[in-house]
C-alpha cells in the first residue's frame, strides 16, 4: 500500500475527486494520509479533515530559499512515509532537489492537452484564456510526471473536451475539470500505485 501526499494551495476540488474516488475502492493500492497545503486557510484543508486525513501548512515565505523550502517539505514527507505526491492545484515551485527526490513519484494535473498552453505562468484560468484566445476546438487536461522542467514530464494520461462557441474561461474550466480532471487525476494516481506505469 502506498501512502500518497497531495500538495494543495486553493480550493482542493481535485482532492476531493481523489478521496472520493478512494473512498469507493478506485485506489486500492494507495491511500491518501497527508494533505500539505502552501498557505493555511485554504478550502482544501477543510475537505480533507472531512475526509480524516492528516493535514499540515508549510509556506514557501518562511523560508529565505528554494533549498530550505524544499528540504522542509521533503522533511515532512519522510516522516510520514510518503511513496507518491500529488500536486493538486499546488502553486509553489517546486526546486530541483525536490523533484529528484521523489523520479517518478510527482503527479500533476494541468488544464491543458499538453504541449499546448503549458509552462512557467500557465495555470488557472490563463490557461483556459489562452485557448480561447487562440480559437482551438478541442482542449483539455494531462496528467503527468513533475520533473524540474515546468509541465515538461512524460505524460501519464490525457483527455480531450470540446470547447464550444460560446465559452468563456470560466465555463471552459469548469468542462475541463468535471468532462477530464476529475476523472483523470485519480485514475493516473491508481495507476502509479499499482505499479502501472
Amino acid at each position: 500500500m502506498k501512502n500518497v501526499a497531495v500538495l494543495v494551495s486553493g480550493g482542493g476540488t481535485n482532492l476531493q475527486a481523489i478521496l472520493e474516488s478512494e473512498r469507493c475502492g478506485g485506489n486500492p493500492h494507495g491511500r491518501v494520509t497527508l494533505v500539505v497545503a502552501s498557505k493555511p486557510g485554504v478550502y482544501a484543508l477543510e475537505r480533507a479533515a472531512n475526509f480524516g486525513v492528516e493535514t499540515a501548512v508549510v509556506e514557501r515565505k518562511g523560508y529565505a530559499a528554494q533549498a530550505e523550502y524544499d528540504a522542509a517539505l521533503l522533511a515532512l514527507l519522510r516522516a510520514h512515509s510518503i511513496d507518491v505526491i500529488v500536486l493538486a492545484g499546488f502553486l509553489t515551485v517546486l526546486g530541483p532537489d525536490f523533484t529528484a527526490a521523489y523520479p517518478r513519484a510527482i503527479l500533476n494535473v494541468h488544464p491543458s492537452l499538453i504541449p499546448s498552453f503549458c509552462g512557467k505562468g500557465y495555470y488557472g484560468l490563463k490557461v483556459h484564456e489562452e485557448a480561447l484566445k487562440r480559437g482551438v476546438k478541442v482542449t483539455g487536461a494531462t496528467v503527468h510526471f513533475v520533473t524540474e522542467e515546468c509541465d515538461g514530464g512524460p505524460i501519464i494520461l490525457q483527455k480531450a473536451v470540446e470547447v464550444l462557441p460560446d465559452d468563456t474561461p470560466e465555463t471552459l474550466q469548469k468542462r475541463v475539470m468535471v468532462e477530464a480532471e476529475w476523472q483523470l487525476l485519480p485514475k493516473a494516481l491508481a495507476m502509479v500505485c499499482a505499479g502501472e506505469v
